[in-house]
């Protein structure tokens, strides 16, 4: 038998993860914005993404399609991406907000969910927004168990050294 695990569909849940009400407000807005800036002309499924960063900035990201299907990109890594060219590292990100237009609200696929690893640490919440405002939240860990990080491979001085794991 496994366990289910269910996120909050109250708004406010957001502060348990130490937000304020006011950040968790920027985060809705912010990436409901970032999801009318989609471009998904062939699934009209439109995804908007908002980081939230440790110095208080916010990153928007949207779903960008193509006519060869796989070459799209999710707003999950346009956000992020977007957040490292600004300069933010591991540890610089506080929260993830995801817009999409159906109900109950979206999670970020496999593959964001693996991207968003590599620059969030577990605890952050990801905050999940339906069609008509409302959240599910769940951290990282939540969202990807038993998960695979950085922290995982060797240093390139272990490797240097023959350490294996």
């Amino acid at each position: 038998m496994s366990a289910q695990i269910k996120g909050h569909s109250r708004h406010d849940t957001a502060l348990i993860y130490g937000l304020s009400a006011s950040e968790v407000q920027r985060l809705l807005e912010t990436c409901i914005e970032a999801k009318a800036k989609a471009y998904c002309p062939y699934s009209h499924f439109r995804v908007g993404c908002s980081v939230l960063l440790t110095n208080g900035n916010v990153v928007q990201g949207a779903n960008v399609e193509n006519a060869a299907y796989p070459v799209g990109t999710c707003a999950e890594r346009v956000a992020l991406g977007t957040a490292v060219v600004q300069g933010a590292k591991k540890g610089d990100i506080r929260a993830i907000a995801v817009a999409t237009d159906i109900s109950p609200p979206a999670s970020p696929c496999g593959m964001c969910r693996q991207f968003i690893r590599e620059f969030c640490e577990l605890n952050t919440p990801v905050l999940m927004y339906d069609k008509d405002g409302k959240s599910t939240v769940l951290t990282l860990e939540q969202l990807l168990p038993m998960s695979f990080g950085p922290e995982k491979l060797l240093t390139t001085e272990e490797l240097a050294n023959g350490v294996s794991q």
